[in-house]
């Protein structure tokens, strides 16, 4: 663990009572979800959502995920359609956000919604995050606790690597479930727009509220960037062998992996491990092969985070 971050604690109740007044006070507080490690500042708060963008070097364009603690208080910021309610009522608590109009009464910080008329937002299931929001007593804007474009974290570890002293208080809560962010769904009217894939695959959300339309090029929730998700080393993508210099991650019955996401072929073990392996092979070499993945159920969003990690870098991309 890199100690220099400020503060870091066990997620027990004297560590969520000390993060939750760190939040209330302005601070910048990373914490486990059910997902990916969070960033977390007082969502209400514009000069500590303002930090959170200084500290992951992120594009004041890119919008934040809100989270709370369930749907009554979601209501109190976004109007939610028929689809929506009923997308939070199926899913909600749990690893999908939901991208609406923003109310106008709302106290949330501009920032959060990069300057549109809309919100993200997200009721986490992880003990621990919904611990944090009811002892904090207000929305957490929390987008992964990483420097932008990088790979997500799902350790505490990962949060002290590439964070080390620019967070105040670290949350260690082990390693997250599930390993991938959540789902996004946006709406153009009624009608439902995966916005970005996820923990929650596309076929459970359809089976609520029918089709899911693709997005335009609009940036309207995280995760849209092309570039993003990315390791220092190159990626190439649906490869068979490695080639030399190359280091392999597998998937499936593969004889030569150096590491293997999953080696009976369980998406769901893919998804939980593919941050956390991503950055040792980053650690070990300058370039990375990677299996092909089935583009169904969560495959489609461990290849949504596989291409863009392997799309040419940005700019506005830090790494970590």
């Amino acid at each position: 663990m890199d100690n220099s971050v400020k503060t870091i604690a066990p997620a027990n109740e004297a560590g969520i009572r000390a993060a939750a007044r760190i939040l209330r006070e302005g601070g910048l507080v990373a914490f486990p979800t059910e997902t990916v490690y969070g960033l977390g500042a007082d969502a209400c708060n514009g000069k500590a959502v303002a930090a959170i963008f200084a500290a992951k070097g992120r594009p004041h364009f890119n919008p934040l995920i809100v989270h709370v603690e369930n749907l009554a208080v979601a209501e109190n910021h976004g109007r939610f359609s028929t689809g929506a309610r009923r997308l939070a009522e199926v899913f909600w608590p749990g690893a999908l956000t939901l991208v609406v109009p923003r109310r106008p009464e709302s106290d949330l910080s501009l920032l959060v919604s990069a300057g549109l008329d809309s919100v993200a937002l997200r009721a986490p299931s992880h003990a621990i995050a919904r611990a944090l929001l009811a002892e904090t007593g207000r929305p957490i804007a929390a987008p992964s606790a990483n420097p932008s474009g990088g790979v997500s974290p799902t350790t505490a570890d990962h949060v002290a690597e590439g964070l080390a002293d620019r967070i105040d208080f670290l949350l260690d809560g082990g390693p997250v479930p599930l390993g991938l962010e959540s789902t996004v769904v946006g709406f153009a009217g009624e009608q439902p727009v995966l916005l970005r894939p996820g923990a929650i695959a596309r076929e459970d959300i359809e089976a609520v509220v029918g089709p899911l339309a693709k997005p335009d090029d609009t940036i309207r929730s995280p995760g849209q960037l092309a570039s993003h998700y990315a390791p220092n080393a190159a990626l190439r993508l649906n490869a068979h062998r490695k080639r030399d210099g190359e280091l392999l991650l597998g998937f499936g019955a593969v004889a030569d992996a150096t590491l293997n996401l999953s080696p009976r072929g369980d998406l769901g073990e893919a998804a939980a491990n593919l941050f956390a392996m991503l950055r040792l092979l980053d650690k070990q070499g300058s370039a990375i092969a990677v299996s092909p993945i089935p583009e169904k159920g969560l495959g489609e969003a461990i290849n949504d985070r596989l291409q863009r990690a392997a799309a040419p870098r940005t700019p506005q991309r830090d790494t970590p």
